[in-house]
Parts: C-alpha cells; sequence; structure tokens
C-alpha cells in the first residue's frame, strides 16, 4: 500500500465501530487465547523490566534484563552501581546509554520517596494515585505506569502502545483526534475492568500478527465485519493470509510484554 494511503486511513475521519468493544475483546481472546502463564514480577522488577522493554522487541528487553540480575542479584545492587557497570550489563538489550542511567535513577528516586523498593502499597492505593505516583518517576509515562500496574498487580491500568492505539483506532473504537495519553482514559472508561487485561494481550496480539501498521492481512481478520476501515485497505490491496496462517486450535499464545519461564530472578 503507498505510504500516503496509510497516512490517509490512520489520520483521515473514522466511522462509528460497527463493533462493541466488548464483542471484540470476547473475540480476538476467543481466538488468541488462552495466553501462556507467565511469571509475574513484583512491582520493582516489573519497572526495571518496563523500561528495558522500551522501544525495543520482548525478547530484547528480557535478555537484558535477565543479564542485569545475573550481573548484580538484586535491585539494591543496581541502584548501588555505576551507570557505566548498568550500561554493560543491559547492552545487548538496545538504547543501553540511554536506559542504565534512567534505571539507576528510578531505582533511587524510589528509594528516596519511599525507603524501600517495596511497592507494593501500590496495590492498595486508588487506581489514579497509584498511576499518578509512578508517574512522577522518570521516563514512566502512562503506558509504562499501567503496564506496571496491570501485569505486576493485577490492576485494571490500561497501558496503550502502539499496536493497540493502531488496532483502536482502525476499529473506531476511539475518534481520530483522540492521541494516545487521551486513549488510556477513553478505553479505561469503555473496558469493564475484568476486561482490561485480555483487551490488552489480544489487542496487542492481534497487532502484531494481523492488523499491522503497513499491510494489514484483513482477510484474515477475525474481527473485519465490525472494521470501519476494513474496506479502504481492501481496496488498496491488503496482504492476504499466509499459507497455513491460521493458529493451531488449542495452542497458547506468547504472552506479550513477559519474561520466559526460567528468567525470573528477584
Amino acid at each position: 500500500m503507498p505510504s500516503d494511503s496509510i497516512a490517509a486511513v490512520e489520520r483521515g475521519p473514522r466511522a462509528n465501530s460497527q463493533i462493541k468493544v466488548e464483542d471484540a475483546i470476547s473475540v480476538l481472546s476467543g481466538h488468541y487465547g488462552p495466553f501462556e502463564d507467565a511469571p509475574r514480577l513484583d512491582p520493582a522488577h516489573e519497572v526495571v523490566l518496563t523500561i528495558l522493554s522500551q522501544h525495543t522487541s520482548d525478547t530484547n528487553s528480557a535478555r537484558a534484563f535477565r543479564l542485569l540480575m545475573d550481573r548484580f542479584g538484586t535491585l539494591e545492587a543496581v541502584a548501588a552501581a555505576g551507570t557505566a557497570d548498568i550500561e554493560t550489563a543491559i547492552s545487548p538489550g538496545g538504547l543501553a546509554r540511554v536506559k542504565a542511567p534512567r534505571i539507576r535513577q528510578v531505582l533511587n528516586l524510589v528509594l528516596q520517596l519511599n525507603g524501600s523498593l517495596d511497592l507494593s502499597f501500590l496495590r492498595e492505593m486508588p487506581l489514579d494515585d497509584a498511576k499518578a505516583w509512578l508517574r512522577q518517576l522518570p521516563g514512566i509515562g502512562p503506558k509504562s505506569a499501567g503496564i506496571i500496574l496491570s501485569f505486576s498487580l493485577g490492576r485494571p491500568a490500561m497501558a496503550i502502545d502502539a499496536h493497540i492505539y493502531r488496532v483502536c483506532r482502525r476499529l473506531g473504537l476511539i475518534g481520530p483526534k483522540v492521541n494516545t495519553e487521551k486513549a488510556h482514559e477513553v478505553l479505561e472508561a469503555a473496558v469493564a475492568p475484568e476486561q482490561v487485561f485480555p483487551f490488552h494481550v489480544s489487542f496487542i496480539t492481534h497487532g502484531r500478527q494481523v492488523c499491522k501498521a503497513h499491510r494489514p492481512r484483513c482477510l484474515e481478520c477475525v474481527v473485519a465485519h465490525g472494521c470501519p476501515s476494513r474496506d479502504q485497505f481492501i481496496d488498496d490491496g491488503p496482504e492476504a493470509a499466509p499459507p497455513g496462517g491460521s493458529r493451531q486450535r488449542g495452542a497458547k499464545s506468547p504472552m506479550p510484554h513477559s519474561l520466559a519461564t526460567g528468567e525470573v530472578k528477584t
């Protein structure tokens, strides 16, 4: 598809969605689930993994996290380490020069604010207060705060990344003038608390595998019937479903933003 056609679809007026958000969650969760069980990190370790995951793949961030913990053993040791040593440990994960000082700064700020790296108190705080507390940390915006609260503490906090944002705009679940930060508020209000986690993992998987940025696979999309953008993409010639592209029934999908079993060392 020509790049100007893509831009027109992304920025242009959007018809109202033809599918309710709860129905989209049900269909996508049924199609991509069940998801592999993933070890759940405590909040402080989740903060570090989230920083490492920024602008890189889950594979790279998991590798960097594992190397960091293998090198230092505890987050307290990471906080006390020199920036250069942290950078060396996480270098295979990418953007180490940016992430190493940020990790050190964040851990030391948590120690200063809280007296320890135990962030379990976030579980008991009102959700908006918990998000605000995390967002005072350097590099922790709405998406990162949502990931930490949702993946570590099981709280119904939205974490809208580029994939989820793209899928929601194309489905018309958010309007064309809603930016990523506002999308957190709009979708958190629209999605039932118990559906926030399945929404996140199923929509991000759909964005990665089918509703791609440049060549969405509309012909194999299980929510295409409710997508007001579908005809525009098909008219421009979307990528056809690859041979054998359907997921085997009963197979588990990998959990987005997670560590493989055996990679957790806390």
